[in-house]
């Protein structure tokens, strides 16, 4: 769990260890499948083979394709992989199901839903494929109570299954029975 004031840099930080940022300075180890990688310093073509194999990153901003409907949204990670079309159909349901995504809108967009249910795609999106490594940045912040539950649930499996996950939350709360350990970030005080 990362935690600081409000512009410290928590979702910076995440977004450097997925390096949609270039960190200026120092490293960042992380131990892939293949042997320790630097994080600030591997090139792009080895981030890239990271992303599709161990490394996920969600936000609280969905960042789908206009014109493709929710269900269809979802599986593609799972069809990316090469999972069947009908297979990846049904687990997309499952989980948009365990979202409390009602189903008369799947066949929709999802860049016309609400934010909440614009989270719940996203979340479905980025979770449907466990990562080695999950950065989470506030996924919480436009879920309903009942959604954020589903979501904890959902970490809770994945954590079981050996999935590393670095998080900001909106409600820290909420994953309190996940974390194994606290970041706190402050701002470096002026001399």
């Amino acid at each position: 769990l990362v935690r600081g004031a409000n512009g410290v840099g928590k979702s910076t930080l995440l977004r450097c260890l997925y390096r949609s940022y270039l960190p200026s300075a120092g490293q960042a180890i992380y131990h892939s499948a293949h042997g320790p990688v630097d994080l600030a310093r591997a090139a792009d073509v080895d981030i890239a083979a990271l992303r599709r194999s161990e490394i996920g990153h969600v936000t609280q901003f969905l960042r789908a394709r206009p014109r493709v409907s929710a269900i269809h949204f979802v599986t593609e990670p799972l069809l990316a992989r090469g999972e069947d079309a009908r297979a990846a159909l049904e687990r997309a349901a499952e989980w948009l199901n365990a979202f409390g995504l009602k189903e008369d809108i799947w066949d929709a967009y999802p860049t016309t839903f609400s934010g909440g249910e614009q989270q719940k795609v996203n979340l479905v999106h980025a979770l449907i494929v466990p990562r080695r490594l999950l950065l989470l940045d506030e996924p919480t912040a436009s879920l309903d109570a009942t959604a954020r539950k589903a979501l904890v649930a959902r970490l809770a499996q994945l954590k079981a299954q050996g999935v590393a996950m670095i998080g900001v939350f909106h409600h820290p709360e909420d994953v309190g029975c996940l974390v194994d350990g606290e970041l706190h970030l402050t701002l470096p005080s002026s001399a």
